[in-house]
């Protein structure tokens, strides 16, 4: 697939690493502009291009900029992107630490992935936010091995939801499905999912474990 990916930190960086590794067509972004990601161009074949331009022909977008960064994403990110792209968040809002008060979050109760999908128009998978970008190249394992990890992926267009959880299976994870965005409440910071490394059975326990009352350390 064409996939393009905005923002080269972390977990940008190694999913750049490991999609190009799998034969995708990379097309790598960050605000700093493509001639700083030459290096990992040339580790990993990637393409490096601005941001405007990561999501052209795109079947799959990464969106992993820092969360106070979403409103500041170039207007009109998808408008050349494939009919009925796959747009993953991966984001998270750390108030205290980086990102400020969000009032639509904190007092209108949108979830952190819905919070994004308004600032950039389009539907997104939350999948990734709880995930060590290091186990993205770490952790991998073939289909039925014992000890391979399950990511949370929640989101409300289904095919989409299906295209991303077919891509982490490639990835070497197996999946659990949060629900709708308005249930990614379960995955975000502070919840017992958050940062989990465990399969299918301990990711599903966690989700059912978590509350919806956001965490005192994750409240600006």
């Amino acid at each position: 697939m064409k996939i393009g990916i905005i923002d080269a930190g972390n977990i940008g960086g190694n999913l750049t690493r490991r999609l190009t590794a799998l034969g995708h067509d990379v097309f790598v972004a960050n605000s700093r502009g493509p001639e700083t990601l030459t290096a990992l161009a040339e580790e990993t074949g990637a393409t490096p291009v601005r941001a405007e331009e990561a999501a052209r022909g795109a079947e799959v977008v990464v969106v992993t900029v820092p969360f106070k960064a979403v409103p500041d994403l170039p207007a009109g990110l998808l408008d050349r992107a494939a009919e009925n792209v796959a747009v993953i968040d991966t984001g998270n809002y750390y108030p205290r630490e980086r990102d400020g008060r969000i009032a639509a979050i904190e007092d209108d109760g949108l979830t952190e992935s819905a919070w994004t999908a308004q600032h950039i128009g389009h539907t997104v998978i939350k999948a990734f936010n709880g995930t060590y970008a290091q186990d993205i190249l770490d952790r991998h394992r073939p289909a039925d091995a014992p000890d391979r990890t399950a990511l949370p992926v929640a989101g409300d267009d289904e095919a989409a939801k299906r295209v991303v959880r077919d891509l982490i299976d490639q990835l070497g994870f197996d999946t659990v499905d949060t629900g709708t965005l308005a249930d990614s409440w379960r995955q975000q910071p502070g919840t017992p999912v958050y940062g989990l490394r465990e399969g299918v059975a301990g990711v599903t326990k966690a989700l059912a474990a978590a509350s919806p009352e956001r965490p005192a350390d994750f409240r600006g």
